[in-house]
């Protein structure tokens, strides 16, 4: 492949971008603010920085829903803009390779290509790459190799649970389910306990910051929210252990689909997965002591990563980069505009 690649993970809340030819990652909100219906006002960070505060002549949006694309124009109106403004021209004609979830339609994979194929970009080639398998690359694992490996990848709106080995998904499920879930659980617990009403940002900073797989953390956090009685805005103290409290349940489904994979794993490969570990990824992996949570559970060591919500990206870039990957990613091309 030429140096003009680009491997691309957009995510329900990020959209994450490689580029080979600069080694750098574009990280930004996959959110797009729209005037008179159809006009775009502002994308990515500057877009999210409206939600929850805009006009109603503003519409902000998240153009993916549950893993898929729910808005095809919007985001390759943004996707195009973004690539415009980081790479300056660059991305025309180039090659690109896109992180698809795996338990999705045909159709929802084919809307992830032509994203780029029937682009103003024009580009040379697109390839798709299972998402579970770029995560695995991007966490330094040989997929190629006959060991099993079990990933769990915790996005914003779906958590991907995968058993892979030699190159391929033995098994696979996509919940929908994931950080936004968890978000809207503490927007509830807080107004039935603490009769506040809180916003989406709010309650996303407060599982950043005390959210936590088991009890103990011992920090607090003052937010601002509307008192339901009065209707008044005021300030109020959370602790940890009412996070704790909120998010408990949502962490526990995860955790049951985890024991269901593990149960219907192969022993060899569930050997495999008991000596190397089960590896957790992506953006709402990082709640504190999730990964004292799932061992609790499993009885499996479980490993993490330093910045799990771009590790499919990075893998994207070792799939385009290094010979032996290259065989992960595919084109659609082949299989529809014959």
């Amino acid at each position: 492949m030429s140096n003009n690649v680009y491997g691309i993970d957009l995510g329900t809340s990020n959209i994450k971008v490689f580029c080979k030819s600069t080694g750098k990652i574009i990280n930004e909100k996959n959110t797009i603010a729209i005037v008179n219906k159809n006009q775009m006002y502002a994308y990515g960070d500057s877009a999210y920085a409206m939600y929850e505060k805009a006009p109603d002549r503003i519409h902000v949006s998240f153009p993916i829903v549950n893993g898929v694309i729910a808005d095809f124009n919007n985001m390759q109106t943004m996707m195009f803009e973004l690539l415009e403004k980081h790479t300056k021209g660059k991305a025309h004609g180039a090659e690109f390779i896109v992180a698809v979830p795996t338990d999705i339609t045909e159709v929802e994979k084919k809307a992830f290509f032509d994203i780029f194929f029937k682009s103003k970009m024009r580009p040379k080639s697109v390839l798709l790459c299972e998402k579970p398998l770029a995560d695995a690359v991007g966490l330094d694992l040989d997929v190629n190799e006959p060991t099993g490996r079990m990933i769990v990848d915790i996005g914003a709106d779906t958590t991907e649970i995968s058993v892979i080995s030699l190159s391929g998904l033995v098994l696979s499920d996509l919940l929908h389910f994931g950080g936004n879930r968890i978000d809207e659980s503490i927007i509830s617990y807080v107004r039935r306990t603490h009769e506040l009403v809180i916003g989406q940002k709010t309650a996303k900073a407060l599982k950043e910051e005390l959210g936590s797989g088991v009890p103990g953390l011992e920090k607090s956090m003052v937010i601002v929210g509307r008192d339901v009685v009065s209707g008044l805005p005021i300030e109020m103290e959370l602790t940890a252990a009412d996070i704790y409290a909120a998010i408990k349940d949502n962490l526990n489904s995860i955790c049951t689909s985890i024991k269901m994979i593990l149960e219907k794993t192969p022993p060899e490969l569930a050997r495999d997965i008991i000596h190397s570990g089960i590896y957790i990824t992506g953006g709402a992996s990082q709640i504190h002591d999730l990964d004292t949570l799932f061992t609790q559970i499993t009885n499996i060591k479980v490993n993490t990563c330093d910045t799990p919500e771009e590790s499919a990206v990075r893998g994207l870039n070792k799939i385009v980069s290094d010979e032996k990957f290259g065989h992960l990613g595919y084109s659609m091309k082949t299989r529809i505009y014959k």
